[in-house]
Order: C-alpha cells, then structure tokens, then sequence
C-alpha cells in the first residue's frame, strides 16, 4: 500500500528530525522548516512506533536530521530500532561526531550519510559555520568512507563566500571517492526579495549547464529527477549532483516526502509554515495503529508543491 497526494505524487520516503540542538551554528541554516521551539523530543520508542506504522503504507525510505542528529546519546538506540522496518536508512550531519560513530553507525543499521561541508578553507568554514572543526570534520569523513555507501557532501552555494570553491569541492569528491551536492540556498516565497537572499543566493543553472558540458556520463535519479553528473578530474571521477529546489517546478512535482518535527509534528514541506498536523500527542495518548494510520491519511491529503 503506497499513499497518493491529490497530485498524484506518492509518499515513500520520511524525513525525521530528532533533535533542534546543533553544536555548529551555520548563519543560513533553515532548520527542517522548524521556526519554532520544539517542546518534548520524540523518544526512540515513538520513533520506532512512527516508521513501523509508515512502512506498512509503503514508507521504507527514512532520512534522520536535525538540528544535529549526533547530538543525541540515543542515536545508535534510534538506528538500530527502525532500521527492522526500512530498506534504506541515511542521515544528515555536521560530521563533527562522525570519527568516533561512523563504525557504531554502521553496525547499528544506518546505510549511508550526508554531510554538510560548505567550505575547504579553514576561515571560510569558520565564518559559515561559527566552529572551528574543519579538520575533524574531514577526519569524519574519511571515517565514514570506511563503513557506510555512499557518503554525500553537502555543499550549499552562496555567492562571494564559497562559490569559487565549486571546482575545488569536485575534486575533493573524487579525491575521498565521495558524491558532491551542489545545493542552492532555499528560501520561502516571501523571503525571495530579502537583502539576505539577494546578498548570499547563487543560482546553479549555470554550473549545472557547465557540468551537462563536461560529464563524461550523465544519469537521472528518481528523486526529484535530478541529474548526476561524472566528471574526470586529477584525481579520477567525480560524482556530482545539483540540487535546485527554488522556483523549480520540476523538483517539486516529484517530491516523495514528508517531514517529521523533533516533536513529533507531520510538516508536508520545508518551505510551507501552515502545515503542521501533531502525530506525538495521539501517539501518547494511546491511539491504535489504525488511528494513526488515519493521521498519516490526513497529512499526504494536505501535501501540495510548494512551486507550481
């Protein structure tokens, strides 16, 4: 059983968030769309009830996110609680716990991770993030490469900060046999016109029109059909996606998520703040499987794209 939206588009994949704690302070973080203070966080319990139910209406795709996942003392609880019901489970990180947890991860049941790593330059990292942890990040890294497929670096573009390391990050890729995700800075329709947005968004068409022109093969993932792009460096091939979610209709007519706030809240799209439909208090309150099944109904009726 796979549920359907009223455009068509089926839910098969969940993204969770468990925590709003983060122990890097990136300027341009959007929070899984959480612009709230979450009250009690989702117990490995509730989680682990959330997926078992999901997968039974063909959700078998969970992401973990946060704030930063890592952070929890529970986290390898988590993994090795949901991971019975899933056939791929992947996690988002700022990497500074991954040196000592990509092996337990690994063991636990997480498949694969991505990592946010916006710079390769010490002071730039600094400025974006607010730590000084380059250098365990990259030990992170190479960590993860060991144990867990495939390894994603996130890499969100902003004009006159760390565009000029676009090609620097390619062979970085290729380097630590890693994937590249371009991705440009996301913002809600209404924050488009903002002095910040102007100042930091760069449009990726281009890069991603230059990259079309050097790949050596080109592939379309289903997801979102973005494009993946191989590309010889120095240092072999590169692996490199582009991630365009503003005003791109396309990306939005195949997106297969939904969203989980770290308090247990359902939220149909990162950009939208009306959205939220509570699964924890139900789910504390006793509701049966069928209950929740019903909220689960509720919420892929009400997912819509954001750009149309």
């Amino acid at each position: 059983m796979v549920l359907y939206d009223r455009f068509g588009r089926p839910a098969t994949n969940l993204r969770i968030s468990l925590t709003q704690d983060c122990n890097f302070r990136c300027f341009f973080c959007h929070r899984e769309g959480q612009h709230f203070n979450a009250s009690l966080e989702l117990t490995p319990s509730e989680i682990e009830r959330l997926v078992r139910v999901a997968s039974r209406l063909g959700i078998r795709k969970v992401k973990l996110t946060g704030g930063e996942p890592t952070v929890r003392d529970d986290i390898l609880e988590i993994v090795r609680r949901i991971r019975p019901y899933v056939v791929d489970l992947s996690m988002t990180t700022n990497g500074s716990r991954l040196k000592e947890l990509a092996k337990p991860l690994a063991e636990a049941g997480l498949n694969r991770v991505n990592v946010s790593l916006h710079s390769l330059k010490p002071d730039v990292y600094r400025r974006i993030t607010g730590v000084d942890m380059l250098d365990t990040v990259l030990e992170g890294i190479g960590e993860a490469v060991k144990y867990l497929s495939p390894v994603k670096l996130n890499m969100t573009v902003m004009r006159r900060l760390n565009d000029g390391e676009i090609w620097d990050m390619v062979e970085f890729a290729a380097k630590t046999g890693t994937i590249l995700q371009l991705i440009e800075l996301e913002a809600p329709r209404e924050m488009t016109e903002t002095r910040f947005f102007r100042k930091y968004f760069y449009p990726l068409k281009p890069v991603e029109e230059r990259l079309e022109e050097m790949a050596v093969e080109t592939r379309e993932r289903r997801m979102h059909r973005r494009k993946k792009y191989f590309i010889h460096t120095d240092h072999g091939v590169a692996e490199v996606e582009v991630v365009r979610a503003m005003h791109n209709t396309v990306f939005c007519a195949n997106c297969t998520r939904l969203r989980v706030t770290s308090d247990g809240k359902f939220k149909t799209c990162l950009l939208r703040k009306d959205d939220l439909i509570d699964f924890a208090t139900a789910l504390r309150n006793g509701a049966s499987d069928g209950e929740l099944v019903e909220i689960f109904h509720r919420v892929v009726l009400m997912r819509e794209p954001y750009w149309k």
